[in-house]
């Protein structure tokens, strides 16, 4: 007689499974912020607000990565394996981009360590590129694990404009770049064919990249006003040209 077929399991306790998965994860990654909020509190001499904040900030993340995960599981890496490779990548990232929040809460650790805080931005850019790669070799691309990315870069550009703020490097109208995100949405709730679908765009990419990579350096002390002014005008002035780009295509196919 042969032996029976190994039988899987149904389909929603294979959610359950993913699902504790990803949660087991997100709680692996929060201890990892801990940890290093911890050091920084100690070894750069920061208050208990960097701390705190960074912790509110990582929350949210997560809370709205679960969430997302939740409502759309459809959407989650096929893997079946937690948040797959790519987006254990980008939660990586959203590690440090909680853990530079946080650092707004201690305007003078901004001053003081403005060398180190550049040195965890790059990281995070560096990321940036590893979780795109990680998915495409590893297979894990998904959905979900798109807007993550997308999510947390705009998150990652608005922390470094509030830093350039706080440092008093540039003005108010700096805030732009990272607020004009989170008003293309609003838009879309109002005009619905803003929210619709747009292709892939390399441009797009390289907008972003040089969005971060220029209020990065204005971050460095090196950076005077005019040299900070100058780069995040023209991050401000690239991401207008291209949202501007993007708008014009939504309203022809819409």
């Amino acid at each position: 007689m042969p032996p029976p077929e190994p039988t899987s399991l149904p389909p929603i306790a294979d959610a359950r499974c993913v699902g504790w998965r990803v949660l087991l994860e997100l709680v692996a990654g929060g201890l990892a912020l801990l940890g290093l909020t911890v050091a920084a509190w100690s070894l750069l001499d920061a208050n208990g607000g960097v701390v705190a904040l960074a912790l509110v900030a990582y929350l949210g993340m997560a809370t709205l990565l679960w969430g997302g995960l939740r409502r759309s599981p459809g959407d989650a890496p096929r893997s079946g394996n937690g948040l797959g490779p790519a987006n254990r990548v980008t939660l990586a990232r959203g590690v440090l981009v909680a853990l530079l929040t946080g650092t707004l809460a201690d305007p003078g650790l901004l001053t003081a360590q403005a060398s180190w805080l550049f040195g965890v931005a790059l990281i995070a850019l560096l990321l940036d590129g590893v979780d795109g790669w990680v998915a495409r070799r590893t297979g894990s691309a998904s959905a979900l694990g798109a807007r993550f990315d997308m999510e947390l870069d705009a998150a990652f550009i608005l922390v470094l404009c509030l830093a350039l703020l706080l440092l008093d490097r540039v003005g108010p109208w700096m805030l732009a770049i990272g607020a004009m995100r989170y008003a293309f949405v609003v838009a879309g709730w109002r005009w619905s064919w803003l929210a619709a679908p747009i292709p892939e765009s390399r441009r797009r990419k390289a907008v972003c990249v040089w969005q971060v990579a220029a209020l990065m350096l204005a971050l460095l002390p090196v950076a005077t006003g005019l040299i900070a002014t100058w780069l995040a005008a023209t991050a401000l002035a690239g991401l207008t040209v291209s949202f501007a780009m993007d708008v014009r295509w939504l309203y022809r196919h819409r």
